[in-house]
């Protein structure tokens, strides 16, 4: 499998604070990799690191061969890489089809973008329900699926997905993760932050452990599921 992402020995710094902390990991092309641990641990960062919105102090990101440690972030969604951030971030006063054409601000084939619109629509149906509605209208659940929808249509190879279950019911979250699991089935590439371990490992190849800015375990999604440490420290076994 070719190396689609590679991060090598990254430091990153909040001010003085070091919150990242020589991190290297990798991400084969067609894998979902998740990256799991507690609150604070510093996935976020990593992966805000990776879409260009903090910039690394030392080590190395390279996306398909290319260093994109530092480059703008709009430079790296021409990239094709493209992140789902924390909270959603949608733009809640603008309708869904306004949030879902910013997405694609950076491309200009407007036959391609069509088609990209109705296979959003098709992956998400209550989304074209409310395409006319401002999306501050939507439940959690759907506002969740339109920050998806909108990182899709910039036609990412790689998609970020920070924190996608939080705030919302079980029923939501497996509906979200089996969309994840389709996204990816389709040809995109995953990487995946989540505090809802046992999720994310259930749908993930691989797996990384971030503790306190440092990776502490990784290797097979199924093998890590079953380990006693994690299980202990992250699924509550």
């Amino acid at each position: 499998m070719a190396v689609m992402l590679d991060i090598n020995d990254i430091n990153v710094y909040y001010g003085a604070i070091h919150a990242i902390k020589g991190i290297s990991l990798t991400v084969n092309e067609g894998e979902i990799v998740t990256l799991i641990g507690a609150n604070g641990a510093g996935k976020s960062t990593t992966l805000r690191t990776i879409s260009g919105l903090l910039k690394p102090k030392t080590g190395s990101i390279k996306f398909l061969g290319n260093e994109i440690g530092g480059m703008a972030a709009n430079k790296i969604v021409r990239e094709g890489i493209s992140q789902v951030p924390e909270g959603r971030r949608i733009f809640a006063e603008m309708t869904v089809l306004e949030n879902l054409e910013l997405g694609a601000f950076l491309r200009s084939d407007a036959d391609g973008i069509a088609a990209d619109m109705e296979m959003v629509f098709k992956r998400f149906p209550r989304l074209q329900e409310r395409r006319t509605q401002p999306a501050g209208t939507l439940s959690g659940g759907e506002q969740q699926m339109l920050a998806m929808g909108r990182a899709l249509m910039s036609r990412p190879k790689l998609l970020l997905l920070d924190e996608p279950s939080m705030g919302l019911a079980p029923l939501l979250i497996r509906e979200i993760f089996s969309i994840i699991e389709d996204i990816n089935a389709a040809g995109t590439t995953v990487l995946l932050v989540e505090q809802n371990a046992n999720m994310a490992l259930s749908i993930a190849n691989r797996a990384y452990v971030l503790e306190t800015g440092r990776i502490t375990l990784s290797g097979d999604a199924n093998e890590l599921a079953a380990s006693e440490e994690i299980r202990k420290a992250y699924l509550g076994g």
